[in-house]
């Protein structure tokens, strides 16, 4: 079975966005801990949460996934920058305690001129002091596409950043077609190489979960510009090879495609067909 939804609005709260889920056909879904802009989150209702896991057990959820907001950036030259990600992230990993043994995804961040390792070393040291030992919840980096001066468009950026965490178990991947596209690797052409590369770098034990993007630009443009499943250039062929792939298919799938609701049930019940 592919286990697959879509980004949802938190702002109809969690049971409602597991209902909206299902009426999409999925059984899985990602949404924003606060405004993708950043600011402060809304307050979780408990009982709302409760029902979202009783709905979730009730109809074979996969795994969930929260995303951190966009202006989230760990390793900013600006101090105050590096504040906000600290405390948005400790805040965001407290409050998913309320839906444990979910994921959270960001970004890593842009280095903004400071060089990619005083980057590496800023995300891993913001990462040392969110985690705590018994947290339920994966922290996955997501994979980039290298526009301007991005880390994590290449596996080993990725893997510079775990080495220097010290809770490494509670540390996972989430691949985004079309960042890794647009960072240069083939996964329309040459997917099993890709998947190499990535098992020999990072180890495929820690890709936890895909962000499912067409892109509207040709390979290793560094543009980051998502498209409709089939509409763009990594194309359908190569996205029924990846969904319908051993090491890739049970993997919870997220759809990010310029979409209203209907086009991500069509979208889902086409890769559902697969």
């Amino acid at each position: 079975m592919l286990n697959i939804g879509c980004h949802l609005s938190v702002s109809k709260g969690f049971e409602n966005m597991g209902k909206e889920a299902l009426k999409l056909g999925g059984n899985t879904f990602q949404f924003f801990t606060r405004n993708p802009r950043g600011g402060k989150a809304k307050e979780i209702d408990k009982e709302d949460t409760d029902k979202l896991l009783i709905l979730m057990k009730n109809n074979n959820f996969s795994k969930i996934l929260a995303h951190a907001p966009y202006t989230l950036n760990p390793c900013s030259a600006n101090e105050r920058a590096r504040e906000f990600a600290f405390e948005a992230m400790a805040d965001d990993l407290k409050r998913m305690e309320y839906i444990p043994d979910n994921m959270y995804n960001f970004h890593p961040g842009s280095h903004v001129g400071q060089g990619v390792d005083k980057g590496i070393e800023l995300i891993s040291e913001v990462l040392n002091e969110v985690m705590w030992e018994d947290m339920s919840t994966t922290v996955l980096l997501e994979t980039m596409a290298g526009k301007g001066s991005e880390i994590g468009s290449k596996f080993e950026e990725l893997r510079a950043i775990i080495d220097r965490v010290e809770l490494k178990d509670k540390l996972g991947v989430c691949l985004d077609t079309c960042h890794v596209f647009d960072g240069g690797y083939d996964i329309k052409d040459n997917l099993e190489n890709v998947l190499e590369q990535f098992d020999k770098t990072i180890g495929l034990d820690r890709l936890k979960a895909l962000h499912l993007n067409d892109s509207k630009n040709p390979l290793g443009s560094h543009k980051d510009r998502h498209e409709k499943i089939g509409d763009g250039y990594i194309g359908l062929e190569a996205f029924k090879n990846i969904v319908t792939h051993p090491v890739l298919k049970a993997l919870p799938c997220f759809l990010e495609t310029p979409n209203e609701l209907s086009g991500y049930a069509k979208e889902i019940a086409l890769l559902k067909s697969f």
